[in-house]
């Protein structure tokens, strides 16, 4: 049995694996989600969101026998948190998320994809603290393939995301390096380019990339699909100490 940390991207929060807990649950796994700052039920002013406290928010969720997966955003997170204690998890899942480089933001990283997607379905808050995805845009671009009613259970649910997290540069070493990682590739992406999750996915072996049929939420649209490959990749980890 393997103990999954679900990490979710910008806007969401630990609301979006609703469906897919169960089926890791199905399978004999742990499964357990938290809201990063600001998200969901977690009181942070937006002002006060920092890409610190969203790894130290994952930081203290952790186990050394803890799988992290990260979604979108929710790949610098986690990379923050296994550059700070490699020995505090037993690895990285990235889905369809972000894969740093040494020294860049998320927002530079999104810059060097081979195609921008997002265009004008986001809006930034007045304050310039924050941005969110307009209603008219959240099916096209996260949900095209999901049950109808995620659309609306979404719609209640996305918040605004804090900008200065996502301009901050992450510097990483050989200790991120040294934590096992997997990625797995979603092909009908509309967020980020499966082209440019595939150039990212070679930050793991081989051996640990999957890829899934499936738009930016592979968790509402293949819940099932999606925790069998966990399944198949925790099998694949080094068995932790």
């Amino acid at each position: 049995m393997a103990d999954f940390l679900l990490i979710h991207g910008s806007c969401h929060g630990a609301w979006c694996w609703r469906d897919l807990i169960p089926q890791l649950e199905r399978l004999g796994h742990s499964g357990r989600a938290i809201d990063l700052p600001s998200h969901g039920s977690d009181p942070t002013p937006i002002a006060d969101v920092t890409l610190d406290n969203c790894r130290d928010a994952v930081l203290s969720a952790v186990s050394p026998q803890t799988i992290v997966v990260g979604h979108s955003w929710g790949g610098y997170p986690i990379s923050a948190a296994a550059e700070s204690n490699p020995n505090a998890m037993r690895a990285l899942i990235y889905l369809c998320a972000y894969v740093p480089q040494d020294g860049l933001s998320m927002v530079q990283m999104r810059r060097l994809s081979p195609r921008q997607t997002i265009g004008d379905a986001v809006e930034k808050s007045a304050d310039a603290l924050s941005y969110s995805v307009r209603p008219d845009k959240v099916q096209e671009l996260f949900y095209h393939d999901c049950p109808a009613e995620t659309v609306p259970y979404a719609l209640a649910r996305l918040c605004p995301q804090a900008i200065a997290p996502q301009e901050t540069p992450l510097p990483l070493t050989s200790r991120f390096t040294q934590v096992p990682k997997a990625y797995i590739r979603a092909t009908h992406d509309r967020t980020i380019p499966t082209e440019y999750q595939e150039q990212m996915s070679h930050n793991a072996p081989k051996g640990m990339r999957r890829t899934i049929d499936s738009s930016h939420s592979p968790f509402f649209a293949q819940p099932r699909k999606l925790a069998e490959i966990l399944d198949d990749l925790a099998r694949g980890l080094p068995t932790p100490q």
